[in-house]
């Protein structure tokens, strides 16, 4: 029991980064896009607000989470993920670092490595999941490594450019909601949804036969996140969709490969169990979830609340 717990609370801290830092990423993307002048990219960049920051917390608490409570799996999934792991954090840190220097010097430059810094995270979060997906080569020792035919395959390649259709859909929801001229990002709207749903399909028919896709389960999450990310119309519901569908990458994998966390090709996979921390361990770490947690959620949504009025390029901002 305490274990499942704490399986639902990794999974509630990457899924609620998925939705936060994901419009960081779709932001990064629309740039150029949406932001034609250098107001405008001052504009689109301020509409990240304080939170730009902020929403790393998510994953920085992802990673504690499993670091403590599920070492064996940390271990193992690190470790056995590294080339992905390598492109995902490269991207992060130079998008942050181009987001914070490209007011210094060398604008244009900086404004490709907003670009690529939002692009190579939103990408390889896909690749990770469909990687995972598909079962990874898990031998005896308990130890595997991705290889990049593993990485090429084409439903996972799918799922990595349809993950960056997502997050780019829903930083363009994002900025015309936050943008007091949205016009240009609320244009951008529809047919990015339009290639989410396209792509969904396609992760379907091309992963049916995948380790984790085959339960009726996920394929049901599936159609439900396709048919929430049709409901598309005022603000709220628009924002509601695309945050469903990033949020249902983790859901997705996670009732896809239950009862395990890490499924494998050669009849190895890690049960939840086999891959957490001793009960003493979890029960102590408890009280991280019961008292840090909600704090961090209750700042999270405060902040947004503060900081909840539209941008434009006059608005101050610190990048």
């Amino acid at each position: 029991m305490v274990t499942t717990a704490w399986l639902v609370l990794l999974g509630f801290l990457l899924a609620g980064y998925f939705v936060l830092g994901g419009y960081d990423y779709g932001v990064q993307v629309l740039l150029p896009v949406v932001g034609r002048d250098e107001a405008g990219r001052r504009a689109v960049l301020a509409a990240l607000g304080p939170w730009f920051f902020g929403n790393e917390v998510w994953l920085v608490a992802f990673a504690g989470v499993l670091f403590g409570a599920f070492p064996v799996l940390e271990g193992t999934l690190l470790s056995g993920l590294h080339p992905l792991m390598v492109l995902l954090l490269v991207g992060l840190v130079l998008g942050k670092a181009a987001v914070q220097l490209r007011s210094r010097a060398w604008a244009r430059l900086w404004d490709v490595l907003v670009v690529v810094g939002g692009v190579v995270p939103a990408v390889a979060w896909g690749l990770v999941v469909g990687v995972l997906l598909n079962g990874v080569p898990r031998g005896a020792s308990g130890a595997f490594g991705v290889t990049w035919s593993m990485v090429l395959d084409p439903f996972v390649v799918a799922c990595g450019l349809t993950s960056l259709a997502l997050f780019t859909a829903h930083g363009a929801v994002l900025l015309s909601r936050r943008l007091v001229d949205g016009a240009r990002a609320r244009a951008l709207v529809r047919p990015l949804i339009g290639v989410v749903v396209v792509g969904l399909a396609v992760c379907l028919v091309l992963g049916w036969d995948a380790v984790g896709v085959v339960n009726p389960g996920a394929a049901l999450v599936v159609v439900g996140g396709v048919l929430v990310v049709l409901g598309i119309g005022y603000w709220r519901r628009s924002f509601l969709a695309t945050a469903c569908a990033a949020a249902s990458l983790v859901v997705l994998l996670g009732v896809a490969q239950y009862p395990y966390v890490l499924v494998s090709t050669l009849d190895n996979s890690m049960t939840a169990a086999k891959g957490a921390a001793d009960p003493a361990t979890l029960a102590v770490l408890s009280w991280f979830g019961v008292l840090v947690v909600p704090l961090v959620v209750a700042h999270q949504w405060w902040s947004r609340w503060a900081f909840r009025g539209r941008v434009d390029q006059r608005t101050p901002t610190y990048f």
